[in-house]
């Protein structure tokens, strides 16, 4: 597994939106575990005990995965020789023009990243870097935990919020500050007003973790990418295969860590493909 040799952000809106995740993350979970949790579970409770360290875990796989998809090189890889004229695997290789090179089969060309990708599915802001065949595994698994994670801080923050301290957050002006967050400069002070920042943020990893899921999640389920995406295609191999080909050949353990290794089944330039008879529809008899 190659590493990436510059894995930061590169543009500006990678930047802010990696910030989101890579930075405000840490200090949103310090809150809710000196502020938020308190309220709910005494200090040495089992039940502080015990939440405190299921947010670590979830914390974990959150910025574990992350790193993991920002670290991991999975670009077209120079050195690798294209099949040798004549052969049937040459003729699913495409000439990129940018890079001036034969690219294999499901590779694309990443105007960001400025390279190749294998098995290219897209170009994520919050990781800024390419979503391909050797960290897809990772990012699902990220947006994954980014969902639960934001869902079980949310139920809390809700409760903290407006039922614990609803005398203070129960207020016209407070709709105001969630509708227009730029009016927080200047109205209200500052604690009430850092709250109410951490609880849109948390709104907004929730309502990007549940888009993703919701786009990404039926598109691996059929083995496909992005591109691939309503097009027809030779690569769903039924459901079992194709969750191998993302998460590898030990994927129901690796949700447990991005540490654990799972080999994949396919090494990035050729692939296993479906039976001509899933490709091609069978026309009805007159």
């Amino acid at each position: 597994m190659r590493v990436r040799r510059n894995p930061l952000p590169r543009r500006l809106v990678d930047i802010l939106c990696y910030l989101v995740i890579g930075v405000f993350l840490p200090i949103v979970f310090i809150f809710e575990i000196i502020v938020v949790l308190p309220q709910f579970h005494a200090p040495g409770s089992l039940l502080h005990s015990f939440t405190f360290l299921l947010a670590m875990f979830m914390l974990f796989n959150i910025k574990g995965n992350m790193v993991a998809c920002m670290m991991i090189d999975t670009s077209v890889d120079k050195l690798v020789e294209a099949p040798p004229v004549g052969s049937a695997e040459r003729l699913e290789w495409r000439h990129c023009t940018i890079c001036d090179k034969l690219a294999p089969p499901r590779s694309w060309h990443c105007k960001v990243c400025g390279v190749c990708i294998l098995k290219r599915d897209h170009h994520c802001l919050f990781t800024g870097c390419c979503i391909g065949h050797e960290n897809h595994r990772y990012f699902m698994c990220f947006i994954f935990y980014l969902f639960v994670g934001s869902l079980y801080a949310l139920a809390y923050n809700s409760v903290f919020m407006w039922v614990l301290n609803g005398d203070i957050y129960y207020k016209w002006i407070t709709l105001v500050k969630l509708l227009c967050p730029m009016s927080m400069l200047v109205l209200g002070n500052f604690w009430t007003n850092l709250q109410l920042f951490f609880y849109c943020l948390n709104i907004l990893a929730l309502l990007y973790a549940l888009v993703m899921l919701w786009y990404h999640v039926p598109i691996m389920l059929r083995g496909e990418v992005c591109a691939e995406s309503g097009k027809p295609h030779k690569y769903n191999n039924g459901l079992l295969l194709n969750l191998q080909s993302v998460f590898g050949q030990r994927m129901h353990v690796v949700w447990l860590s991005p540490l654990i290794k799972s080999p994949l089944p396919d090494d990035g330039y050729t692939w296993k493909i479906s039976s001509t008879e899933e490709l091609v529809p069978t026309k009805k008899s007159s």
